[in-house]
């Protein structure tokens, strides 16, 4: 009669795991179905009992649009820009879904204390679903902003919208990154959420959405450092990115008024949201472990 081997050895031993740790983004894809539902969660609750629903949507960016146009466009006359409408909601709807995705990723984690306290499940599934409720938004802006733009006499190309996709995908990269790495910042301090609201607060004056380049290389000078800063950050280039794919074929001579060099510019702002998806990854995987702790 053959001896039986022990237990011990008919089963082999699973590996441990970290309790509280994930493993990251990559686990996030294999929980989409998961992720659906947190995107759900989050639609149904922001507009529960709302008359309006989805058409907030469209309802906020537009009156942010119409302050903007009447008080820049009729009032400072900042309509000398062709087709200015376009110019300026474009630029809007860049700024308006980064930070939205920033803003509500920055809570997401607080905001879910019940479920990190609970249960496990991957902590980045929090930021990336206010991320997807971001986009989810972003859709009638940008149909809005499209047809718009061929109102205005805009003719699709196909850079422009190579440019267009580059655009919102640069967003969604700075978004995520910077997201994950608030999100766990502030879990630890709840100071983080008040500062990202004074941030956004003012980020729409820092790129090319309320006004053109060329204003600031007057006041900077052409050859200056600053300006250089200026036109390499990402949330400017993706600006220019989408005034490209729209606005600069909407009227001839528009395309004139793009800055010089935007490829060079792309790959480094491209460069730039890696690098800090990179960082916010790592930040939030070190920190998640204490997030039931802390709330």
């Amino acid at each position: 009669m053959t001896a039986r081997p022990p237990a011990s050895a008919a089963l082999p031993a699973a590996p441990l795991l970290v309790q509280g740790r994930s493993g990251g983004l990559r686990e996030v894809v294999g929980r989409r179905f998961l992720l659906s539902l947190l995107v759900r969660k989050e639609l149904r609750v922001r507009y529960r009992a709302s008359v309006l629903g989805l058409g907030w949507s469209y309802v906020k960016p537009a009156v942010q649009f119409g302050v903007y146009f009447v008080g820049l466009g009729l009032v400072l006359r900042q309509n000398a820009i062709g087709d200015y409408a376009v110019y300026l909601f474009g630029g809007l709807v860049v700024m308006t879904a980064f930070g939205e995705a920033v803003g509500n990723a920055t809570r997401s984690v607080v905001t879910n204390a019940d479920l990190v306290r609970k249960i496990y499940l991957p902590r980045e599934l929090f930021p990336v679903s206010s991320l997807c409720v971001a986009g989810v938004h972003l859709g009638p802006q940008l149909l809005v902003l499209l047809v718009g733009a061929l109102v205005a006499g805009w003719s699709p190309d196909p850079l422009g919208l190579l440019a267009l996709v580059g655009a919102f995908t640069l967003v969604a990269l700075l978004a995520l990154g910077l997201g994950l790495l608030l999100a766990a910042v502030n879990v630890l301090f709840r100071d983080v959420e008040n500062v990202v609201d004074l941030v956004l607060m003012v980020l729409v004056w820092t790129s090319p959405v309320l006004y053109p380049w060329q204003r600031v290389a007057d006041l900077l000078g052409p050859d200056s450092l600053l300006l250089t800063v200026y036109q390499s950050n990402p949330l400017t280039v993706a600006v220019e990115l989408v005034h490209r794919g729209t606005w600069a074929h909407a009227s001839p001579g528009n395309a004139a008024s793009l800055p010089p060099d935007l490829g060079p510019r792309v790959l480094l702002s491209f460069a730039i949201a890696a690098a800090l998806l990179a960082v916010g990854q790592l930040t939030f995987r070190r920190l998640s472990g204490r997030f039931a702790q802390e709330l």
